[in-house]
C-alpha cells in the first residue's frame, strides 16, 4: 500500500494540495499498481514512488499522468484554488 504524505500549504495562494497524494489516491481508486503507471508514462517504477511523495510536479508530467489515469488533475487544482471549471468559449 502506498503511504499518503501530509497535505502541504502552498505559500502563493494558501491552498492545501499535495499532487502526489492526489495521484496516489487515484491509483488506489483504480486499483492500479505503480508499475502500471510507470509503464504508461515511460519511466521506472521507483520514479513513480518519488512522484507520489512530491507536493508538486512538472505540468508536462502531470498531463501525461492525467492521460494515463484518465483523470483531470488540473481540474482538481482549479477547484482547490476556488476557480469554477473554465468554460470554453467558441470564437
Amino acid at each position: 500500500m502506498i503511504a499518503q504524505p501530509a497535505l502541504t500549504t502552498t505559500e502563493e495562494c494558501g491552498v492545501k494540495v499535495h499532487i502526489g497524494s492526489l495521484i496516489g489516491n487515484e491509483l488506489r481508486r483504480q486499483r492500479r499498481p505503480a508499475a502500471w503507471l510507470a509503464q504508461e508514462i515511460c519511466c521506472d517504477r521507483t520514479n513513480v514512488y518519488k512522484i507520489l511523495r512530491k507536493g508538486s510536479i512538472d505540468t508536462e508530467l502531470l498531463c501525461r499522468i492525467s492521460i494515463a489515469l484518465n483523470h483531470d488533475f488540473f481540474a482538481d487544482f482549479q477547484s482547490a484554488c476556488g476557480f469554477a471549471k473554465a468554460r470554453r468559449k467558441d470564437a
